[in-house]
């Protein structure tokens, strides 16, 4: 019987206007009220997932940073977090600024949360994009969310550093990732999130054995469950270990073309199309 949802936010849970649908909320309620924890399993820091996760009042603590910070949205009590040691902190930003990368560095997970950057070379529009959106996206808390600093190398190593991405277009990044793969080797983990259409891939770096499926089988052990217990819904790389690790793995119609051919995992609507309310209907709710 399936007792925890995991739902993916970018390109799943959200429409591709960055808005929950309806129909979404209402499935998510009725799962909740039939005894199912429900909580979002994202690659986004815990600060930018906490608009949606307290629109949605969840009943289980966040699955953010992909899986590296479990935390709750409404008494921010901080269920576990797995830190990056300092001196490979040190490294990731070394190695990434060697190759041209921009680096934003998540800190202070024990707070709402903190991001620090240095420099955003003028040809990463997405970037420029990003923090152009979070500053809007926390009003007045902008200054305490997101800090330009002079050198990153000053400031990170007194810091609880939690999470390091890179983002840009999908070539360089393939390469970056292989780079860093080879340089950091088993200190950390590293997930790419690759959307083809929009020429952008998204690099986190992460704690090592940090995913969404760590993250969650942490969270499924608090509540004495299993993965018999779990069902995940997801549409990109970074979802893979955990709809791989849930016994119901769903995939959204939008999803990248290698998940949508997977056997072994289930097909709903596009995140256009309410595709989570249709998965929550059809395996949680028996509709």
């Amino acid at each position: 019987m399936i007792k925890l949802l995991a739902l993916d936010l970018d390109g799943t849970l959200l429409n591709s206007s960055g808005q929950i649908p309806e129909a979404n909320k209402h499935a998510i309620k009725l799962a909740e009220n039939a005894g199912v924890l429900v909580t979002i399993a994202t690659g986004r820091r815990f600060r930018d997932a906490l608009p949606i996760a307290l629109q949605l009042d969840l009943n289980a603590p966040v699955v953010c940073h992909n899986g590296a910070l479990l935390k709750f949205a409404e008494t921010l009590e901080t269920v576990h977090a797995s830190i990056i040691p300092t001196e490979t902190v040190f490294e990731i930003i070394r190695v990434g600024k060697s190759f041209g990368g921009d680096a934003l560095v998540s800190c202070n997970p024990n707070t709402k949360g903190t991001l620090f950057y240095d420099r955003i070379s003028a040809d990463n529009i997405p970037v420029q994009r990003y923090i152009e959106w979070s500053k809007r996206l926390h009003g007045e808390d902008a200054e305490d969310a997101v800090h330009h600093v002079e050198r990153l190398e000053e400031v990170v190593g007194g810091e609880q550093v939690i999470h390091i991405s890179f983002s840009g277009t999908c070539e360089p990044m393939a390469l970056l990732e292989q780079i860093l793969k080879a340089e950091l080797g088993e200190s950390v983990s590293i997930l790419a999130t690759v959307y083809p259409q929009l020429d952008f891939t998204l690099l986190d770096v992460l704690p090592p054995n940090s995913t969404k499926a760590t993250g969650l089988q942490k969270l499924a052990e608090i509540h004495n469950l299993t993965a018999e217990n779990v069902m995940a819904i997801g549409d990109n790389f970074n979802d893979l270990d955990m709809l791989q690790y849930a016994k119901t793995p769903v995939v959204m119609g939008n999803a990248s073309a290698s998940l949508l051919a997977d056997e072994n995992f289930y097909k709903t609507l596009s995140n256009d199309e309410n595709g989570v309310a249709v998965a929550i209907n059809k395996f949680i709710l028996g509709g």
